[in-house]
């Protein structure tokens, strides 16, 4: 034990003088700005589109590298000049007409189309269209959680569709052919995985939650359904404001679409229909809800640098949501959720499957390693939250949170706010359960 925790100690010491090189590979240039114009074409599951992506020089670049994941490019612009561009593994290499100056910002606009594979979900049945996490499947961007930039998005749909999407709604185009362009704007800089939108022949309710206009959307259930189904919306979003020491800002649209596990976005979150009726069925089903609502603070605004330090976003969701259900159920239901991460963390270990919350790499995620990092670090979280008593762990939970209000951050980051809130070292603690295996 004494030699394996050296051994551990002598890793977090490393980690501490090189955090920033383990978080994300050197890019050149930095995206400022996508403007993009989606055609779906729900009935084929295809898409066409143009983007206009601005971006600031971080050296002297010829050349600017995408995630483009299946999209077919047909052609690339600079201005009125077309570049050469070049796609193979997922991502497009376009040659900029002449070398940008370190410092200098240019545009480029790129018009494609894709019948995506994921990342883009389809359900004609329902004429409802939507997006799931891979954003490079349906725009090429850069696909790296530290890249963080502002959003004009129009979708172009048939007439007698609702939408939502990630920023602040703009107001809606009547086209020649009567087709409805959708639009909106993210004015805050944030990542492109977490852009997106979803369309549907769908109902809607609204509500007001002091000065957040709340909306929920679902082809199956009827306004007074959804009004009971996202109830608690509200006071979730309270309570992580009040947990973070930052308010909710913006609007939060909730919709229940065919069929996901849960899917966060900016201001945005979507559900299945199934996971609705279990709602309408037993209300104290919230966790799910609570989990997408979470990532609006810890996910979004605070996001992990690299995929490698994940648990940062998934753990802490993961955690935040049993605290609610604590504050909202009771104690018994903060514990049933203990009681289910040291079950998992157990069957890992009986498996020879356990792992560091930070991985070397992020490349290949077994269904296991997505245990480690969502449950496995809850129930991290809950044992540094019993380590430093609770007036120091939410301390350090809220200082940590509004220090690093629209960064990326690594794991280090977040262990110097805790160690900050306790007064003390807590290397031991992370050496253990954070880069070893506990």
């Amino acid at each position: 034990m004494f030699v394996r925790l050296c051994v551990s100690l002598c890793v977090v010491s490393w980690l501490l003088g090189s955090a920033a090189a383990h978080a994300s590979t050197p890019r050149g240039f930095d995206v400022l700005h996508y403007d993009v114009a989606l055609v779906p074409d729900i009935a084929h599951k295809r898409i066409t589109g143009q983007q206009t992506l601005r971006f600031n020089a971080g050296q002297a670049l010829r050349t600017v590298t995408l995630d483009s994941g299946a999209l077919t490019v047909t052609d690339v612009m600079q201005e009125d000049r077309a570049l050469v561009f070049a796609q193979h593994d997922a991502k497009i290499q376009i040659t900029l007409a002449e070398p940008l100056p370190p410092g200098d910002t240019a545009s480029v606009t790129i018009r494609y189309h894709g019948e995506p594979p994921y990342g883009l979900e389809f359900a004609p049945e329902r004429d409802e269209v939507y997006t799931i996490f891979s954003t490079s499947q349906w725009m090429p961007s850069v696909d790296a959680p530290d890249e963080r930039a502002t959003l004009d998005l129009s979708v172009t749909l048939p007439a007698g569709l609702l939408a939502a999407g990630t920023g602040r709604a703009l107001p809606l185009r009547t086209l020649a052919d009567g087709r409805i362009e959708h639009r909106w704007q993210l004015e805050t800089p944030m990542p492109a995985y977490v852009y997106g939108f979803t369309a549907g022949r769908y109902q809607e309710a609204t509500q007001q939650h002091g000065a957040i206009a709340l909306r929920f959307l679902s082809r199956k259930r009827s306004p007074a359904q959804l009004q009971r189904v996202f109830t608690a919306t509200g006071g979730m979003l309270d309570f992580f404001a009040d947990r973070a020491g930052l308010p909710y800002r913006g609007d939060y649209q909730q919709a229940l679409v065919a069929r996901t596990i849960g899917q966060e976005m900016a201001g945005l979150s979507l559900m299945s229909e199934r996971y609705g009726q279990q709602l309408l069925e037993d209300s104290g089903q919230t966790a799910l809800m609570a989990h997408e609502a979470a990532h609006q603070w810890w996910g979004n605004r605070v996001t992990c640098a690299g995929w490698e330090h994940f648990w940062l976003n998934e753990g802490m969701a993961n955690f935040m949501t049993a605290a609610y259900l604590q504050q909202a159920q009771g104690e018994a239901a903060y514990q049933a959720q203990v009681t289910i991460w040291r079950t998992r963390l157990d069957a890992l270990r009986a498996k020879g499957a356990d792992h560091a919350l930070v991985y070397p790499d992020w490349n290949a995620p077994t269904a296991d390693d997505r245990a480690v990092v969502y449950q496995k670090g809850a129930y991290v979280l809950h044992l540094l939250r019993v380590e430093m008593g609770e007036a120091a762990f939410w301390r350090g939970i809220r200082d940590y949170t509004q220090a690093n209000d629209g960064r990326s951050v690594v794991t280090v980051d977040f262990q110097r706010a805790m160690e900050t809130a306790a007064g003390r070292s807590l290397q031991p603690f992370f050496a253990q359960w954070v880069y070893g295996v506990g």
